[in-house]
């Protein structure tokens, strides 16, 4: 009867019930396809992922605490797959392993890559794993500026600065820099360095010699660091959950808890993780603009 007396009305809402069916669908497929391993029973092994450009720290953070506060977790994977980011979120990550290590054990398993701030995070753990093909190392600090001075002439483009101090503007793009902030700068960079070889040598009981011989930014595999005493162990992800079981005193199979992602967006869903990774890096690049070095072209902490 009311579809007979109201046929756009009932064609509207009709429309409208179908649309929230598909989405709702659509995102009880997404988090059952998941699986929540939160609600297996027995003593648990958490996961903690570090993936892409680490930019911010406080989901980590989060992450780790949560699962210091949790009794049923006994030990924890920190799972690694990053070039490396900030110096300050990587020290923040860093900080807050050390102090899990004080209550729960923590294994670093490192994936395709785990290098730059991405091997820092992971050197306060009690043992670190890596495959043998695993790009890591790259311990060292790198900041790069562009020099535009030269194009702004060719087209005709002054810039007037006006500066509270003679180092206000240092790094500008729109003069060369001077010898004295060519100074100023590396004495920056090489306390940031020293910093970065000092955690590393406190991380895995190395002297600070020893690691400054080899924290010239190279890169190594995950078989050469070993040798170089970088890692503890060579093995993919399952086993570092497995030696994490042990270290915790897990007898039998240990159930396994991924830490919880960042909420569903149905957007990000739509437009598929490939984009979403790109406007990801995007972002952060721009966040971290002159202190970022991708790998493949050399250093990447700070």
């Amino acid at each position: 009867m009311f579809a007979r007396r109201h046929p756009i009305l009932f064609s509207l809402l009709l429309v409208c019930a179908i649309c929230a069916v598909m989405i709702i669908s659509v995102a009880a497929l997404f988090f059952l396809g998941k699986g929540d391993s939160a609600f297996e029973f027995g003593e648990k092994v958490g996961v903690v992922e570090i993936n892409g450009v680490i930019a911010d720290p406080k989901p980590v953070i989060l992450q780790l605490k949560r699962f210091r506060k949790n009794n049923d977790v006994k030990a924890i994977v920190l799972r690694i797959d990053s070039p490396g980011g900030g110096v300050g979120p990587s020290q923040e990550i860093y900080e807050e392993v050390k102090k899990t290590t004080r209550l729960k054990k923590v294994v670093a398993s490192m994936g395709a890559i785990a290098a730059s701030g991405g091997y820092y995070v992971g050197a306060a753990a009690d043992h670190i794993m890596a495959n043998p093909g695993t790009i890591t190392g790259s311990i060292g600090v790198v900041m790069e500026f562009a020099n535009a001075q030269e194009l702004f002439k060719k087209i005709g483009v002054s810039a007037v600065v006006i500066k509270s101090g003679d180092y206000k503007d240092t790094g500008s793009p729109l003069r060369k820099m001077t010898p004295e902030e060519r100074r100023l700068l590396e004495g920056f960079v090489g306390n940031v360095h020293q910093q970065f070889v000092t955690a590393v040598a406190e991380g895995r009981k190395m002297s600070e010699e020893t690691v400054r011989t080899i924290a010239d930014g190279r890169i190594f595999s995950g078989q050469q660091a070993h040798k170089l005493g970088l890692l503890d162990s060579l093995g993919n992800m399952e086993d570092a959950i497995a030696l994490a079981a042990k270290l915790g005193g897990i007898k039998g199979e240990p159930s396994v808890v991924y830490a919880e992602k960042k909420k569903f967006s149905f957007l990000e869903f739509i437009l598929g993780s490939k984009l979403a990774g790109t406007l990801d890096r995007i972002t952060s690049a721009a966040l971290h603009s002159g202190y970022i070095y991708m790998p493949s072209r050399g250093a990447d902490n700070g």
